[in-house]
């Protein structure tokens, strides 16, 4: 089911496809992704909605049997005074420090099993807040690995997939939601992520059965 506003669009594409294409996996730690962890409750009710799950492993699945590469786009872990005496802690990460989510050395901390990173993918730097590039090395991997279009599917919509779809586009980058393999801790986060702010950077928006089928498109070189 797709989150009411949040309907897809296709825009022209010139096709996906190794090696020029990577998928992008955002924040697949237990906190998040594995029942049990201390935001899965928050977005459970979207994913449960979206079929995010199910979706993610389709989408998985199909990366990986057409060999496109899978970068793993982390958050920071928490550890103890990661904060103290900073200038300026911003909501997100105040509760962070109340809620000691992705903590380092806890369950929570892990990569999801299912989601998190197999042999072959690429494992970026850890972002200090949402966006995926910043204080990272995503940029420079993406340009020795001679990619130009990225796939973004993981948690959540609207902050660390819209920090780093913003700043891909940015950096030059073809950007590709797709709108049921991510989720939100509201229907509203998801409405703005994609209805309201998803047009201003991504250059599609696509479910996961319309990812699929231009996954299924040969290249043409």
């Amino acid at each position: 089911m797709t989150t009411a506003g949040t309907e897809s669009t296709i825009a022209p594409t010139t096709g996906y496809g190794a090696p020029r294409t990577a998928l992008l996996m955002v924040d697949p730690y237990n906190d998040f992704m594995t029942e049990g962890g201390k935001l899965y409750g928050a977005i459970k009710t979207v994913a449960d909605g979206n079929g995010m799950f199910d979706n993610m492993r389709s989408i998985m699945a199909k990366i990986r049997s057409e060999g496109i590469q899978v970068f793993v786009v982390p958050h920071h872990r928490f550890h103890e005074g990661d904060f103290d005496n900073w200038m300026h802690v911003c909501q997100v990460q105040q509760q962070a420090i109340d809620t000691k989510a992705f903590a380092r050395d806890t369950w929570g901390g892990e990569f999801n099993a299912e989601f998190g990173p197999k042999e072959g993918d690429i494992v970026i730097y850890e972002h200090m807040g949402q966006n995926g590039f910043a204080n990272t090395n995503l940029e420079v991997q993406l340009k020795q690995h001679n990619i130009d279009k990225l796939i973004l599917i993981g948690m959540i919509a609207n902050s660390c997939i819209e920090s780093t779809g913003r700043m891909a586009m940015e950096l030059g980058y073809h950007v590709t939601l797709v709108t049921d393999a991510t989720s939100a801790f509201s229907a509203e986060a998801m409405y703005a992520a994609h209805a309201v702010n998803g047009p201003a950077y991504a250059h599609a928006m696509l479910t996961t059965t319309e990812l699929l089928e231009q996954l299924a498109v040969p290249v043409v070189a």
